[in-house]
């Protein structure tokens, strides 16, 4: 069975690691992967790192398809990927998540009459506003295949009549973070290099439209992070398109108490997650490492897809609010989180489950 899977952002890569490492190991006999990059992520920190440190496999097709509208950018990867397909004609073409690359791999696939698997499934923020839950929803009607992460993905599917081809096989993120947590511990010197206690600061990210493309939004999340920064010392690894956006509204001065960085190779980032005392981010997959390593999160969003993190009394939504962001942090200060007693995303084998899954449909589908 031959796979494309077709990647271009972080996140991507990170859940790509988990799959292609069953492949190498469990699979290798029964399945060919190839990698189609498009570039989406152009920051060589942001990219580049990523295969080296989670080993992932070159990719054969690497495109640098970054920048433009939504619609420029999308445009410009379906005809790249279409290509690609058609030359190398796949049996499968294997999205992630929720990125202008998974749409575009999902619409080159189909129109080609090529089946598509789609690795995290049945994610809904209910805002049609976010470009992610048009990408989301888009993807899983182009899917035959629809691998979810948690019962809650496979019950939104429902709700859309979306049944067949739906399967709940747990959260390939849970599989890497069991898989690299200690790595992180031993090979990254983040912590030495930023001159960081464990569990003494606060790590922030904060990349998400909906807050860097709104003045007021980022103007209330850095002005929150600031007054953090008078408590607790405040770890911000700045995306290039934030970092862009905040020179252009003359926000600069509200990060003078913060501690800059450039984007984190993968490691750095999980062990800076690990010994963070709190996390504060507009990142889903942000939302759930902290979940996974047990540290408390603020959500600077107004609504979250993995609401597990929420119900389980870890995570703590304000979306742009300063007040509502500083009470939650006076409230970590206070109060520790309830003790985790249920696993809602899995037992760390998603990948070698939804390979098996691909590989029965394909023979089932040969026979």
């Amino acid at each position: 069975m031959k796979i494309a899977t077709v990647l271009g952002a972080r996140p991507q890569f990170i859940k790509a690691a988990a799959v292609s490492r069953a492949v190498r190991s469990e699979f290798s006999d029964q399945i060919e992967e190839f990698i189609v990059h498009t570039g989406q992520h152009f920051d060589d920190n942001m990219s580049q790192v990523f295969f080296d440190e989670l080993e992932i496999p070159r990719p054969k097709h690497h495109f640098a398809l970054s920048g433009g509208t939504h619609g420029q950018m999308t445009g410009k990867m379906l005809e790249a990927i279409e290509s690609v397909l058609i030359e190398e004609k796949p049996d499968w073409v294997l999205i992630y998540g929720d990125t202008n690359s998974t749409l575009a791999g999902a619409l080159a696939a189909a129109k080609l009459h090529i089946p598509v698997a789609h690795v995290e499934a049945g994610l809904r923020s209910f805002n049609m506003r976010m470009p992610e839950e048009v990408n989301r929803i888009v993807a899983d009607r182009l899917s035959t295949l629809l691998f979810c992460p948690t019962r809650t993905a496979v019950d939104n599917l429902a709700a859309e009549a979306l049944k067949k081809g739906v399967h709940d096989v747990g959260d390939v993120m849970y599989d890497v973070a069991l898989h690299y947590r200690d790595k992180a511990q031993t090979k990254s010197g983040a912590l030495q290099q930023l001159g960081l206690e464990p569990k003494r600061f606060a790590l922030a990210t904060v990349h998400r439209a909906e807050n860097t493309d709104d003045a007021n939004r980022l103007n209330a999340i850095l002005t929150a992070l600031d007054q953090v920064a008078l408590t607790m010392k405040v770890v911000f690894p700045l995306h290039p398109r934030t970092r862009k956006l905040i020179q252009t509204y003359g926000f600069g001065h509200l990060l003078n108490r913060l501690v800059v960085t450039d984007p984190l190779p993968f490691l750095d980032m999980v062990a800076l997650e690990q010994s963070a005392s709190l996390i504060l981010t507009d990142s889903g997959g942000v939302q759930k490492e902290a979940f996974f390593y047990g540290v408390p999160c603020i959500t600077m969003r107004d609504e979250t897809e993995w609401v597990e993190t929420v119900h389980s009394g870890w995570n703590k939504l304000t979306g742009a609010d300063i007040e509502r962001i500083e009470s939650a942090f006076q409230e970590h200060l206070r109060t520790p989180p309830p003790l985790l007693t249920k696993k809602p995303y899995g037992e760390g084998n998603a990948a070698e489950k939804l390979l098996r899954i691909m590989l029965e449909k394909e023979k089932n589908e040969n026979s």
